[in-house]
């Protein structure tokens, strides 16, 4: 049993480690939570705060996970041009964008109110 759940381990590490390296969303995402993390000691933002960006980065790099499986495995579907894989792909991208925003969105709320006080 535990021998089972070390191989799951394992592959979802494969698949993360595919994902970082492979993607460039993903190290996009990587990129921007790392500067979220960095804003965040500079304009010393309270602990809740620092929770909801905690938050906010494993929920889009979940989000974005999601999204790259979607893609692969329409791939492995067709190669083809196809009206139904594009909006399969489109979709699961766009649940990607609504995530950013909002998550853009939070930032904007926490980071704002700490850059204006500096003038």
């Amino acid at each position: 049993m535990i021998k089972k759940h070390t191989v799951s381990f394992i592959n979802a590490f494969k698949g993360l480690k595919w994902a970082l390296s492979t993607q460039p969303n993903y190290r996009i995402h990587i990129f921007l939570s790392g500067l979220a993390i960095v804003g965040g000691m500079v304009f010393k933002i309270s602990y809740d705060q620092y929770l909801l960006i905690a938050a906010l980065i494993f929920i889009g790099l979940t989000v974005e996970t999601i999204n790259t499986a979607i893609e692969n495995t329409t791939d492995a579907i067709d190669t083809k041009w196809r009206d139904d894989i594009k909006l399969a792909k489109d979709v699961a991208a766009g649940a990607m964008l609504i995530y950013a925003i909002g998550a853009f969105a939070v930032a904007c709320l926490i980071f704002i109110p700490k850059i204006i006080n500096l003038f």
